[in-house]
C-alpha cells in the first residue's frame, strides 16, 4: 500500500508540477479541468448513476468548464458567485453534517447529482481563477488546505480524546477529534503568519493589506474549519454509499473526490474572501 501511494504520487507531482509552473496558465487549468471531469464520474457512481451515466455527467462537466473557460470566467472577479456559492457551502454544509448518514438518501437524486456537479464546477472555476492570478496566490490556498490535513492528523494521533470527551462527528468519521481539528487551525494560523511576513501576492497578504491582521486570522481558521466540512461531508455520502473510497483511480490514495474533498468548499470561500 505504502509502496503504491508513493508512485501515484510520484506520478501527479510529475504531472502536476510543470503544468503549476508553466509560464501561462492553460497546463494547470487543462489538467485541473481533467481531475474535475473524474471527480464528477465518480460522483455520478457515488449516487447510482450508473457506469454510463456517470461518464455522461463527467461530460456535462467538462463542457461546463469549458464554456466558462471559453466565455472568459477565468479572468473575470466574480464576487456575487463566490458569495453565494460560499453561504451555500456553509449552510449546506451544516444542514448535511446535522442530518447525517441517514438524511443523504432522503435527498431527491436528481437534486444530489446537480449539487455536486455545481460544487466541482465551482471547485475548477475557483482553482483556475487563482492560477490566474499568480502562482503564489493559488499554492497560499492549496497549502492552507494541506496544512490543516497535515497538522490534523498529527495532532488527533498525537493528543486525540485528552481535551474532549467525544469526537468530532463519530458516525461519520469515527477517527477525526476536536484536538485534531484544533491542531488544524493552529497549524494554519502559524503557516499564514509566516507567509504574510514573507511577502509575496499570497492569500494571506491581500487579506492582511485589505482588512487587517485579525481578520486574516480569522479567515484563514475559517478556511481551515470549512475545509474539515468537505472533508466530513464527502465521508457522509461514502458511507451512505457503502464505499470506503470514491474510486480507484488513483491506487493507494483512493479517488479523486478523495484527494479533493477539503478543497471544494474552501477554494470558493477563499476567492469570495479574495474578491470582497
Amino acid at each position: 500500500m505504502l509502496k503504491q501511494r508513493v508512485i501515484t504520487a510520484i506520478v501527479l507531482l510529475a504531472l502536476l508540477l510543470p503544468a503549476l509552473f508553466y509560464r501561462t496558465p492553460f497546463p494547470f487549468c487543462a489538467l485541473a479541468l481533467l481531475l474535475i471531469a473524474a471527480g464528477a464520474w465518480e460522483w455520478g457512481r457515488l449516487n447510482g448513476a450508473g457506469q454510463a451515466g456517470s461518464v455522461g455527467l463527467a461530460a456535462i462537466c467538462v463542457l461546463a468548464c469549458g464554456l466558462s473557460w471559453y466565455g472568459g470566467l477565468l479572468e473575470q472577479s466574480l464576487p456575487v458567485l463566490w458569495t453565494v456559492s460560499g453561504a451555500v457551502w456553509v449552510l449546506a454544509g451544516a444542514w448535511l453534517l446535522r442530518n447525517g448518514v441517514a438524511g443523504w438518501p432522503r435527498i431527491p437524486g436528481a437534486l444530489r447529482i446537480a449539487g455536486g456537479l455545481i460544487a466541482l464546477w465551482l471547485a475548477w472555476l475557483a482553482v483556475s481563477q487563482a492560477r490566474v492570478r499568480g502562482i503564489e496566490f493559488l499554492l497560499s490556498v492549496l497549502a492552507l488546505v494541506w496544512v490543516a490535513d497535515i497538522f490534523a492528523y498529527f495532532a488527533g494521533r498525537a493528543l486525540g480524546g485528552r481535551f474532549s470527551s467525544g469526537k468530532l462527528a463519530p458516525s461519520i468519521s469515527p477517527g477525526k477529534s476536536w484536538e485534531g481539528v484544533w491542531g488544524g487551525m493552529a497549524g494554519v494560523v502559524a503557516l499564514s503568519l509566516a507567509w504574510r511576513f514573507g511577502g509575496g501576492d499570497t492569500l494571506f497578504s491581500q487579506l492582511t493589506l485589505r482588512h487587517g491582521g485579525l481578520v486574516m486570522l480569522l479567515a484563514v481558521v475559517f478556511l481551515a474549519a470549512m475545509s474539515v466540512v468537505g472533508d466530513l461531508v464527502e465521508s457522509l455520502i461514502k458511507r451512505s454509499a457503502g464505499v470506503k473510497d470514491s474510486s480507484g483511480l488513483l491506487p493507494g490514495h483512493g479517488g479523486v473526490l478523495d484527494r479533493v474533498d477539503a478543497l471544494l468548499p474552501a477554494l470558493p470561500l477563499a476567492m469570495m474572501l479574495a474578491t470582497l
